[in-house]
């Protein structure tokens, strides 16, 4: 009896311990079931299926006349679902499509019938068959055999992707950018659009294939971006500074056009030489990112704080003492032997004297050096222009608290020694100088556009405080003027045509080798009513061949000056042809009423794939008559041409 009651008690346990395993297995499938379900679902569904992002097509990036700097093209990567093709398909279509794949694609046709007998044999569903193909040879390809059964029937894959390419070419490349560079990287919010999502099959180890040829969320184009810069000065630039830099075997420089009263970015061109090679390229963004000293260019900014203070006048004295002048230890030099004698502010600023500038700043400040600072502080020369392009250079002024101000300190900022500004921040001062004292904020951009829409506008320049009285601004014009006209810059006047400005050349770089210089021109034209600023900043000329600013920068402005008002912009490819003074004067009244007619330039498309030169072609307003498929072989208008809205072009390919 107590045996049978023992017995009956394990039972009882065993059943018990029995009923909450079965109790906790009951409660796991119903919270895998019920409770997280949804959970698990995801989960097994993300192995099997998942959505990948499409990228949109970037919208357009145009120059102020609508002509393209860089637009997006499709490419299509073509790939065999070699198991969803039935046995009797295979047979009958497998041998023409190896044959249409051999005429378009490298490879023979025993290759491709190779290639799909062997995806048939290991299950292959994700067989490459090209890569980065043009929309025509895309369009071509899904209409061979057995593929032009879709992709169930036929197992053709198509993924869609997009390349960004740049019509002109190698021209204003850096400006253009990519990335976070240039005017790409600038207005990326505008041109980015929207992602897509496309549903994809897990079908092996790392490879996913398309459910299907409609995506489950379609991309949104991005906005297209009207620039400032006009790619007839844009080329003016590129060529007159590439010149330049090969003539003197420089090792960069670069070059920019603003127009004077809407601070618009016309032209901005950055060319370094490539290590061990005479050849240059885009190779960095020199004139926004990297400060330099200026040199004499420096002195119109010591000139304006000097004349604001009051503490001279133009016609304020200065002995330049034969052209040497000592400070604690060191001297200053003229680069005329013997100096200028005793000579007014405004000569010591058309001869460009060191010697004069350094007594006139170190006269008048030396015992309060602070408020020489304070004035070019207040004249914005200490800060960032805060522009969209990334990668602005941090401009320095020294400051009489900082540990490395010295006695010699301050008479050799006078004349742009231990300062430094990039290339657009001196052009924004000398700009603002033109603007009889009007500060202006450069800008890149004038119009977003969503097609034909009008998203948002630019138009309005954006005007800041004034860095000095008109009075100041008017009598910093007229010592420009003179440079030009009997000064250091005399070597670019032209009695037909007026121009402004200063020469500066600065030594650099000498405590690792003399010999090192920055040659430099920075000013505006026309002198009696500016309409452009620029600046022209060539670093590390050969000093065997020439290094003074006014033989090295100083004609790359003339090129670009003459070439703006004087000549056609694009005649004969850019042909570096002189120019008679007398020509000048005939054309240049009328040069506004004729640039009217020509808004868009002819790129060269030999060579691009038919649809996307229809694409292209297209966006610039032409009507487009194509004849046959492939590549661009001729084109009816002749790159560098003017070109006009609804203009008839005949596009040959093969």
């Amino acid at each position: 009896m107590t045996t049978d009651k023992s017995i009956l008690r394990r039972f009882y346990i065993i059943a018990a311990l029995l009923a909450l395993v079965f109790m906790g297995m009951g409660y796991k499938l119903f919270d895998i079931q019920i409770v997280e379900g949804q959970k698990y679902k995801d989960i097994a569904q993300q192995t099997v299926f998942r959505n990948f992002n499409i990228e949109p097509n970037r919208g357009n990036l145009y120059d102020t006349n609508m002509n393209l700097l860089a637009t997006s093209v499709p490419k299509y990567d073509i790939r065999f679902d070699a198991i969803t093709v039935s046995e009797a398909n295979f047979q009958k279509y497998a041998s023409a499509l190896a044959t249409e794949l051999s005429k378009m694609l490298k490879g023979s046709k025993d290759y491709y019938l190779r290639k799909f007998k062997r995806a048939r044999v290991i299950k292959n569903r994700y067989v490459l068959i090209a890569k980065q193909l043009d929309y025509s040879d895309y369009i071509k390809i899904r209409e061979f055999p057995l593929f032009n059964l879709g992709p169930y029937k036929g197992g053709f894959i198509a993924e869609q992707s997009t390349v960004r390419e740049n019509p002109l070419g190698k021209i204003g490349e850096r400006t253009v950018g990519f990335g976070n560079v240039g005017l790409e990287g600038a207005f990326d919010e505008y041109l980015k659009g929207k992602q897509g999502h496309r549903l994809k099959q897990k079908i092996a180890k790392g490879q996913w294939k398309p459910i299907s040829d409609v995506n489950e969320v379609e991309p949104e184009d991005g906005y297209d971006v009207v620039s400032t810069i006009d790619v007839n000065i844009q080329d003016v630039a590129h060529h007159a500074l590439l010149a330049q830099l090969e003539k003197f075997e420089a090792d960069h420089g670069s070059v920019v056009v603003m127009e004077t009263k809407t601070g618009e970015i016309k032209a901005i061109s950055n060319l370094g030489r490539i290590k061990n090679s005479t050849k240059y390229y885009e190779k960095l963004n020199y004139a926004v990112y990297e400060p330099h000293e200026p040199g004499s260019i420096f002195k119109l900014m010591s000139m304006a704080a000097a004349l604001e203070d009051r503490v001279i006048d133009t016609s304020t004295v200065f002995d330049t003492e034969k052209g040497v002048v000592q400070f604690f230890d060191r001297k200053v030099y003229d680069s005329k032997r013997g100096g200028y004698g005793k000579i007014s502010a405004a000569k010591a600023f058309e001869v460009s004297s060191n010697t004069a500038f350094a007594k006139m700043i170190y006269t008048n400040y030396k015992d309060n050096p602070e408020r020489f600072v304070n004035r070019l502080y207040n004249m914005g020369l200490n800060e960032k222009i805060g522009l969209k392009i990334k990668g602005e250079g941090q401009p320095t002024i020294p400051h009489p608290e900082d540990s490395n101000w010295y006695g010699t300190t301050l008479p050799w900022m006078s004349f742009g020694y231990g300062v430094s500004l990039t290339s657009l921040q001196i052009l924004t001062f000398y700009n603002a100088i033109a603007n009889d004292g009007v500060k202006i904020k450069p800008k890149f951009i004038k119009e977003v556009r969503d097609k034909n829409t009008l998203v948002e506008s630019y138009v309005e320049p954006i005007l800041e405080e004034s860095i000095c009285s008109k009075e100041t601004a008017k009598k910093l014009q007229a010592m420009m003027k003179k440079v030009v006209e009997k000064g250091t810059g005399s070597t670019i006047y032209n009695p037909n045509f007026s121009m402004a400005g200063k020469t500066g050349t600065c030594q650099t770089e000498y405590w690792i080798e003399s010999g090192r210089y920055v040659s430099s021109f920075v000013g505006y034209f026309p002198a009696d009513a500016p309409t452009y600023s620029c600046v022209v900043v060539i670093h590390k000329p050969n000093p065997k061949i020439g290094y003074y600013g006014s033989t090295v920068a100083a004609p790359v402005f003339e090129k670009i000056a003459q070439k703006i008002f004087i000549d056609t912009p694009l005649e004969d490819e850019m042909l570096r042809e002189a120019i008679p003074s007398n020509y000048a004067s005939s054309t240049y009244e009328n040069y506004f009423e004729t640039s009217q007619k020509y808004k868009t330039i002819m790129p060269d498309l030999t060579g691009y794939p038919a649809m996307d030169a229809v694409s292209i072609l297209e966006n610039l307003g032409l009507q487009v008559n194509l004849i046959g498929q492939g590549k661009v072989i001729k084109q009816s208008i002749k790159k560098g041409t003017k070109i006009s809205n609804n203009q008839r072009i005949n596009l040959i390919s093969s």
